[in-house]
């Protein structure tokens, strides 16, 4: 079970309110990334049974994941979430687009934090707010596995959706990762418009010129 020592330790240094955020869907071949900021204050307690249960999204089980996700909407003082598209993505890079999603979500919060955990090694550029990046944070800290739960299950739903519209793919199947199968279907029918182009099996390798003799 995680505990709250993280946040306790930065509420006593006189922060107000902490966000925690993560991300879903940086590996995907298909969709957006997700990020979601979850905001707690220093009265935040793991008093339900099902908050002790909040962990690193990617060791939950979806009906778990499913369950969790309206607790911790319930229980927090504010949720959000921000999505950048695969076009974005193919344009900016991964990694900036996954920041500009975290951007997003906090920029949408009713309740604005003082102070960010951030799961990664990397810090959020261009924020105002006093943060931490920490790496293994999802697994580590309880506002940023709470997070790592609404960005999954958002984007897990953004997938489902996308099943419907693209349904050869079966991106309810996979929703959007690389698995066997939606390699095999990429072969049968090749990209459609969710597709990352920039990533592999899309992106055409640059090969060095040899020099003429």
């Amino acid at each position: 079970m995680l505990d709250l020592e993280t946040e306790k330790q930065i509420f006593a240094s006189g922060y107000r309110l902490i966000g925690g955020i993560d991300e879903a869907g940086r590996g995907p071949l298909a969709g957006p990334v997700v990020a979601a900021c979850v905001v707690i204050g220093p009265d935040f307690k793991i008093d339900d049974e099902d908050l002790k249960l909040v962990a690193d999204s990617k060791k939950l089980s979806a009906k778990r994941r499913e369950k969790l996700f309206g607790v911790i909407k319930n229980k927090a003082l504010a949720v959000e979430i921000g999505v950048v598209n695969n076009k974005v993505i193919d344009r900016v890079n991964i990694l900036q687009s996954a920041f500009l999603a975290m951007r997003q979500a906090l920029e949408r919060l009713s309740l604005q934090p003082d102070y960010v955990l951030v799961d990664g090694n990397l810090k959020i550029p261009q924020l105002k707010q006093e943060q931490s990046a920490i790496i293994d944070g999802d697994a580590k800290v309880f506002a940023i596995a709470a997070a790592s739960i609404i960005a999954k299950v958002s984007r897990d739903w953004l997938m489902l959706e996308a099943d419907k519209k693209y349904p050869e793919y079966e991106f309810a199947r996979h929703k959007g990762y690389g698995t066997k199968r939606h390699l095999e279907k990429i072969k049968e029918f090749g990209p459609c418009p969710l597709h990352r182009l920039s990533f592999a099996p899309f992106a055409i390798k640059k090969t060095k010129k040899t020099p003429p003799k």
